[in-house]
């Protein structure tokens, strides 16, 4: 199946195609010189309308990904997926389109029919489910109003809201620091390079998670995890807590997923696995309806949210040492395996009434 998912934003684009790596000797940059000339003012035109400067950085901060500190939308509220490319054209992917495409082959369903195990694949979000980085990200918060000469609220609701609510809503409603508009997008490009200097001091995962992908691991249930960072620090951060090895996707920025169930469903794909063979670990209510409008099973972990907002989780638990590979299969043990694809509505159509003759009297 084809799967080529579009760029990840105009801004990433702007950075590869304007940058050059300082590996390149200036042999192989034969210009002219009044090429260079030309090559020169094209990128002082450049900095100047863009605001980036030579090193690609905007306005002496290094360019990272936005979606760091926004709210995504919550995505596939009735089944829709993404838009794929493909030579004959755009493709459409939707829930109903995975499901129907992903079905096992004859000699997969004789190899799940003895280890049923191996059907499913396990879908983890990175924040606050694989590594703690709420703390990172309201460390993050404090070092820039400290930076600002600001202070952060110290009610605990409000500083819940700022590690979910996005950047706008947290300096407008939450901070109400009375800043224009270009000085907020200062204000969010710092507040993402703060969180990426400050990413390498992450350096264990949550409680049990290891144990836990060893287990599953051992069974052969593929693994994915699912973020907004970008795909080098993704890398780089799950070797640093020791668990690259075992997930065979990264959904990552690159991936260019406009909501939360889209990255599932891009996970779902690389996985090679049906949506609804798949299974949510998520901590936040969001991303557990998320995985339900992609007839996905969700699995919650109380701790950034409360158990009473989770309910809506087909299993709570409070770390990933009270799961065992046993609880996966008893999440679809209930109605069989293919009790969470989409049905159809039969509507019964009533029979036509008799009509009265002579002959029906008599």
């Amino acid at each position: 199946m084809d799967t080529n998912f579009r760029t990840s934003s105009s801004l990433l684009q702007l950075r590869s195609s304007f940058c050059f790596s300082p590996s390149l000797s200036s042999s192989k940059l034969r210009l002219s010189k009044s090429k260079r000339l030309n090559f020169v003012q094209h990128r002082l035109v450049i900095k100047n309308s863009s605001g980036f400067d030579e090193d690609c950085s905007f306005d002496g901060f290094s360019v990272k990904p936005n979606k760091l500190f926004m709210q995504e939308a919550i995505g596939a509220e009735y089944g829709e997926g993404f838009e794929t490319f493909r030579l004959d054209g755009p493709l459409k992917v939707d829930v109903d389109f995975l499901n129907d495409r992903l079905q096992e082959g004859f000699l997969k369903r004789i190899r799940y029919a003895m280890k049923p195990d191996e059907a499913y694949g396990l879908i983890f979000s990175w924040d606050d489910v694989v590594a703690n980085t709420g703390a990172l990200k309201l460390n993050a918060w404090k070092q820039l109003a400290l930076e600002e000469g600001k202070e952060i609220p110290p009610e605990a609701d409000a500083q819940k809201l700022m590690l979910y609510a996005s950047a706008d809503h947290v300096l407008h409603k939450i901070l109400r620091w009375e800043t224009i508009e270009s000085e907020v997008d200062r204000l969010k490009s710092r507040l993402s390079q703060i969180y990426y200097d400050n990413l390498p001091k992450l350096r264990k995962p949550m409680e049990g998670l290891e144990e836990w992908l060893d287990a599953v691991s051992t069974a052969h249930i593929p693994c994915a995890v699912v973020s907004s960072l970008d795909r080098r620090n993704m890398v780089d951060a799950l070797e640093r807590i020791g668990l690259k090895k075992y997930f065979q996707a990264i959904i990552s920025e690159e991936d260019g997923m406009e909501s939360i169930a889209h990255r599932f469903l891009s996970a779902a794909v690389k996985l090679d696995r049906k949506p609804s063979k798949c299974i949510v670990f998520e901590d936040d209510p969001r991303g557990i309806t998320a995985a339900h409008n992609c007839t996905m099973m969700a699995v919650a972990l109380i701790g950034s949210h409360p158990a009473y907002d989770l309910g809506q989780a087909d299993l709570a638990v409070g770390s990933f040492n009270e799961l065992s590979v046993i609880n996966l299969r008893r999440l679809f043990a209930n109605k069989g395996s293919t009790f969470m694809d989409r049905q159809k509505q039969i509507i019964e159509k009533t029979p036509p009434k008799r009509k009265l003759t002579v002959d029906t009297i008599f």
